[in-house]
């Protein structure tokens, strides 16, 4: 294996497809593509302040390491990451890249991260200012984490979130076959349009929740105040601990709560039209 330590690079492609690399306390200055079509590299503490170091890269490892802002648009076309106790203050990172494992990492300026990518396990996992974050991403395994940032998980499929806090508008739009356990969502219009998603002692807040949702299962959720108008046009099966504030025109299916301040049927109920609503 090649070793490099202690240097800096700048420039046009300083490390350019290099295979069994191993850098530390490397510094990558000003410059373009300084890793890219690499294999087998590992760094660590590594400063990284170049845009577009790890593309078309294989089987890669990054260790108490920071990406600067100017980094932005570091990890994409690649597959294999492995990420351990890093920053990320770049935008546009983790695109069309498969195999990525990321522990004890922080992303404090995420827009636009993980988009069309496979394959992603995220452990104690921070991410903020993260608009459109997981954009038509699939396989996707998360617990211990922490998200603000609105339009996440938008088209997602084959997800399982554990131990989360989520503060996010519109999450979960048109997602297919996701799973939430023990976890809060807060924001408005959660997971509209979407199939098979299954929420396991969640709390859920924001304004018209789980609306035009195919096969929706919630079991042993609670409901904050502001998570009115609730299933409107779902097929559900859900039970509620707790308060309900209101539920709108659901589809098909059963709704149980400890109890419910408003049931809206009205002359816009879709057919079939026929779902029980209960109160313990």
């Amino acid at each position: 294996m090649e070793i490099i330590k202690d240097q800096y690079f700048e420039g046009e492609r300083p490390l350019y497809a290099r295979h069994g690399l191993y850098i530390e306390n490397v510094v990558i200055g000003t410059g373009e593509s300084s890793l890219k079509e690499g294999s087998d590299i590992e760094a660590v503490r590594c400063e990284f302040k170049g845009k577009y170091p790890f593309w078309e890269c294989r089987n890669f490892t990054v260790r108490d390491s920071i990406f600067r802002e100017g980094a932005r648009s570091a990890l994409w076309y690649s597959k294999g990451c492995r990420m351990v106790d890093t920053l990320i203050e770049a935008p546009k990172m983790f695109r069309r890249i498969e195999d990525v494992d990321l522990e004890r990492v922080k992303i404090p300026n995420a827009q636009e991260t993980f988009w069309d990518c496979r394959g992603i396990k995220l452990r104690d996992v921070e991410i903020y200012k993260a608009d459109y974050l997981f954009m038509r991403t699939f396989d996707i395994d998360i617990d211990r984490y922490r998200q603000q940032g609105n339009y996440s998980f938008q088209y997602a499929r084959n997800v399982v979130i554990r131990n989360a806090v989520i503060d996010s508008k519109d999450s979960l739009w048109e997602s297919e076959n996701v799973t939430v356990y023990d976890s809060y969502i807060n924001g408005e219009y959660l997971a509209w349009y979407s199939k098979n998603l299954r929420l396991v002692n969640c709390r859920i807040g924001g304004t018209q929740p789980l609306c035009y949702c195919e096969n929706l299962f919630l079991e042993n959720c609670t409901f904050d105040e502001d998570a009115d108008l609730a299933f409107e046009y779902s097929t559900v099966e859900a039970s509620v601990r707790g308060h309900i504030v209101s539920v709108k025109n659901p589809t098909s299916g059963h709704i149980t709560a400890d109890s419910i301040g408003e049931i809206i049927l009205d002359e816009n109920r879709k057919a079939p039209g026929d779902c029980v609503i209960t109160t313990r």
